[in-house]
């Protein structure tokens, strides 16, 4: 096993790393740029290194300074959770090349699986159905492909994941800005102009299975999750197991993702998605070659830790459990905490959290980035923490993440919380009703009026006290006849709606 691990990421998932590694006795070593100096992720490793640029934004995107920090450190390996280079090729071949073990797939298998074109004929190789779809750079081949196709469709960045970029097209007239649009950021984020089309599959569910593999053929799976929920194509809240699969289908499912991790010899963690139509057929999407944001709810309902399965393949290469041995009980689900206001656009926000205060309940954890006081810079993903919480079934899940979302506080920046709580007690939520874009066609609008209407528990409050205000200083109302009563003692337990 590995003496000591660089962590090649910051927030909630550096941390998260951090407490494997220490649970199993691996020095851990967190890196940081100067926008993250002194940062919880920092203060929760062994050690911590600093990897300044001009630009803050640009840090963690320095393979040398990484490496560097790593040759500093003594690290024998470096994981790279998720984001920024935990999908870049070149970064894993560089640390293999500088003699370290990159905790995640070979360097070829990121770079194929991270290809939507070789993923797909990875797929049909290993007979997995794959959405009808199309790729290239020429913006006229393309055009006319997503005629043929028909529209609507989605137009996607061939390389990279995270739903970057993505974009439906419904009208034909929209179709070339959106791939200019597309190909624009494909560049930019992944070097590539290649673009990928994709047949929009209507009122479709987004289900990913948690695939293992020892990287000669042998693979698990760690059973479903349920990613439906989602704004802008980016998953908001998940869940395990899926609530619309039956046992037929999840065999269906599960045996897919294992035979495409089988097919491409797939060594460590890696996420098969798919999509499901409402008819019950499913459909390939793409492999992430990395740990996903939202893996508490597979260790909640199976009682794995995934990081520690990471490492235990990347010291042994081999599988330290067999299929037979993951068994899945309960239910969980995980709401994902970020620094934006969700009454205008989800815009980013940055400041200082001036307080902060985390659930603390019988089966809920969180998986969280900052503490009271900590800053939340402009320069990354405005991930803040994720709250998980489980239960016997579904019902009970739900009822504890919305009573821990209620329990969360956090002062001195917005946040999407209030859009979670209402999430949260959706009474289409409860009973599974709803699609990959329900929260835009149908959610939305109606949060956004509840956000911006005057909030009955601040109106009574300002009331209040404006009675209050108007008490003489003896302690007596206008009349002087009755003293008028404090007004929080009148109101009881109150708080701004929001704010917790």
């Amino acid at each position: 096993m590995f003496r000591t691990v660089l962590i090649a990421n910051r927030g909630e998932i550096a941390r998260r790393i951090a407490g494997t590694l220490r649970v199993m006795g691996i020095r851990s070593v967190a890196v940081f740029s100067e926008a993250d100096r002194g940062a919880l992720h920092t203060r929760a490793a062994d050690d911590a290194l600093p990897i300044g640029a001009p630009e803050p934004g640009a840090s963690y995107l320095r393979a040398e300074a990484l490496l560097e920090a790593a040759r500093r450190a003594g690290a024998d390996a470096i994981h790279p959770g998720y984001g920024f280079l935990a999908e870049n090729a070149a970064f894993a071949a560089a640390v293999e090349a500088a003699g370290l073990t990159f905790i995640g797939p070979t360097p070829e298998q990121v770079r194929t699986l991270g290809d939507k074109r070789s993923a797909r004929a990875l797929a049909e190789r290993a007979g997995v159905p794959v959405v009808p779809g199309a790729e290239g750079a020429d913006p006229a081949a393309l055009q006319r492909a997503a005629k043929s196709l028909g529209l609507p469709v989605i137009v996607k960045a061939a390389f990279g994941g995270g739903g970057k970029g993505m974009q439906v097209v419904e009208r034909e007239e929209d179709l070339g800005a959106a791939l200019d649009s597309a190909r624009r950021l494909a560049v930019s984020a992944f070097g590539d102009a290649t673009l990928y089309l994709e047949k929009r599959l209507e009122r479709a569910r987004h289900v990913e299975v948690q695939i293992f593999g020892d990287g000669r053929g042998g693979a698990i799976h760690l059973f479903e999750r349920d990613c439906t929920l989602q704004r802008r194509h980016q998953k908001v809240v998940e869940e395990s197991p899926s609530p619309v699969l039956d046992e037929r289908r999840r065999r269906a499912l599960t045996d897919a993702a294992v035979a495409l991790a089988r097919e491409a010899r797939y060594r460590g963690a890696g996420t098969a998605e798919f999509l499901l139509a409402p008819d019950g057929r499913f459909y390939f999407l793409e492999i992430n070659t990395r740990l996903q944001v939202e893996h508490p709810v597979t260790e909640a309902v199976t009682g794995l830790d995934l990081v520690r399965l990471q490492l235990e393949v990347a010291a042994g290469g081999a599988l330290p459990l067999r299929q037979e041995d993951v068994v899945r009980r309960g239910h969980a689900i995980e709401a994902r905490l970020y620094a934006e206001d969700a009454a205008h656009g989800f815009l980013p926000q940055a400041g200082r959290a001036e307080r902060v205060r985390w659930p603390s309940a019988p089966f809920v954890r969180v998986d969280a980035g900052i503490e009271s006081g900590d800053a939340v810079p402009v320069h990354y993903d405005p991930i803040l923490a994720k709250v998980i919480a489980s239960g016997a079934d579904r019902t009970a899940a739900i009822e504890r993440l919305a009573a821990a979302l209620d329990d969360t506080l956090v002062h001195g920046v917005i946040t999407n919380l209030p859009f979670l709580r209402a999430l949260a007690r959706s009474r289409e939520v409860a009973e599974g009703r709803f699609d990959t874009e329900w929260v835009e066609r149908e959610f939305l609008a109606g949060f956004s009026a509840l956000a911006m209407a005057p909030a009955p528990e601040l109106a009574l409050a300002a009331a209040a006290l404006a009675e209050r205000l108007l008490v003489a200083p003896g302690g007596t109302g206008r009349t002087g006849a009755e003293a008028v009563p404090d007004p929080f003692t009148t109101l009881g337990r109150w708080r701004l709606p929001g704010l917790g």
